[in-house]
């Protein structure tokens, strides 16, 4: 469904499992990220209604995400640690050049936002079937259904946007791309590293 060209080796659970700690603070950035990048939609382009309605419902549920994650930790007698840099989002955004119309402006980053879900879509089906801890299994099954309504959501608001044709056609091409970028990662307790 996803569309993914390189599944995560589920090796990588194995790696987050020696130190839950780091994923979960990395993961509750990734979600304060997602906050942030609804929020610049709706600044960036106030003129698209139905899409900032649709970041509005976003923000309010990425923040609490935000704050499930960050309850996790301090359940676990840890506090948030600091914000890492995220080699696959700086990777990723080097794919659309800088420029073009408003629209390609748009579009670009819808389908950025979509490959970012779809990827924590996958991350996190991973982390639901294989981490021992039953408990953080099933938290992050639940999270796995609101990453891939929010990929949906990104892509049909992209082609909504955009023309369809081309849009799908940047859309193979950015799934190509992404996939050379993850054949260089999977080897850190990262959501997409």
């Amino acid at each position: 469904m996803l569309g993914l060209k390189l599944p995560t080796d589920p090796r990588w659970v194995n790696i987050v499992e020696k130190n839950i700690e780091e994923i979960l603070t990395d993961h509750a950035f990734c979600e304060q990220k997602a906050t942030s990048t609804a929020i610049s939609l709706i600044v960036s382009f106030p003129e698209y209604t139905e899409l900032v309605q649709e970041m509005v419902a976003l923000v309010k549920e990425e923040i609490s995400h935000f704050k499930m994650v960050h309850d996790k930790i301090l359940e676990r007698g840890w506090t948030l640690g600091r914000d890492r840099k995220d080699d696959y989002v700086i990777e990723l955004l080097k794919f659309f050049p800088k420029g073009g119309s408003r629209t390609d402006q748009l579009v670009h980053r819808l389908l950025y936002a979509a490959l970012i879900e779809a990827r924590s879509c996958e991350r996190f089906r991973l982390l639901s079937e294989e981490l021992a801890d039953k408990e953080l299994a099933t938290f992050y099954r639940n999270l796995m259904v609101s990453e891939a309504n929010h990929y949906t959501m990104f892509l049909g608001f992209a082609r909504q946007y955009g023309n369809k044709k081309e849009v799908d056609t940047k859309w193979q091409q950015l799934l190509e791309y992404e996939a050379k970028i993850m054949s260089n990662l999977g080897t850190s307790e990262k959501v997409h590293g």
